[in-house]
């Protein structure tokens, strides 16, 4: 296990703290600590990466907003967005039919 450091930093050049699967089960409060304060934290089994730990901030925001809100956004703010999208709808023929 990569030992994780108790710094604040979050920039590109901090290591990412790796915790083989028993470590982290018997020290998941920090596990957990250190996510808020150090961010991801990366999960081995047999020592490959396997889950990542995150804060449940940083999972909301890499999900995204799944109302669909980003899209009507998006939608309403196109210089094309007087364009008819459902084409008119004309009658539709009836055929007879034998029961």
């Amino acid at each position: 296990m990569t030992k994780p450091t108790g710094s604040r930093r979050k920039s590109a050049d901090v290591p990412k703290a790796h915790w083989a699967l028993q470590d982290a089960k018997a020290r998941f409060s920090e596990l957990v600590r250190l996510v808020h304060s150090d961010g991801p934290q990366y999960v081995t089994v047999h020592g490959r990466d396997e889950v990542v730990v995150l804060s449940a901030e940083e999972f909301r925001r890499l999900r995204g907003e799944r109302s669909g809100g980003e899209l009507v956004k998006a939608m309403q703010a196109s210089p094309h967005r007087d364009i008819e999208i459902e084409p008119a709808r004309g009658k539709m023929s009836v055929r007879d039919i034998n029961l």
